[in-house]
């Protein structure tokens, strides 16, 4: 048995189920107009856009905590992307980048905000995981 044959395969098969679409990430902190008293959401530099598939980890059950003064309540998910993904010169995937759904064949999860709380890396996977939840 050829191991990289078999990844080889693997692979194929893995991106044959990324059926979402997906932009990820980094937002630049947000800008006070002392002026006109509003704020602007800070630049956001894309990552990476193409396809992947986001599921719900089963077993998240969801932590009720505070942000911002009001209660949210923290969802996992899996995002997985082509394994041969390789973001820009420089970049690292780091917990607080974002992740947004552009298109999915859930029309539920189109436009789904989740934030990035780590990675997977691994030579024999047969895609990079990214974890990640959804804080609203």
């Amino acid at each position: 048995m050829n191991i990289d044959a078999v990844l080889t395969a693997g692979r194929r098969a893995a991106e044959q189920r990324m059926r979402d679409r997906i932009r990820l990430y980094e937002q630049g902190p947000d800008l006070f107009n002392r002026e006109n008293g509003t704020t602007v959401a800070g630049a956001r530099t894309t990552l990476y856009e193409g396809k992947a598939r986001v599921e719900p980890i089963a077993q998240a059950s969801g932590e009720d905590t505070q942000a911002a003064e009001r209660e949210v309540r923290l969802l996992e998910y899996r995002v997985s992307v082509p394994w041969a993904t390789v973001l820009p010169p420089g970049k690292r995937v780091v917990p607080g980048l974002r992740l947004e759904v552009l298109t999915s064949p859930d029309p539920r999860m189109a436009g789904l905000t989740l934030w990035v709380t780590g990675a997977n890396y691994g030579d024999q996977a047969t895609a990079w995981r990214l974890t990640t939840e959804d804080r609203s």
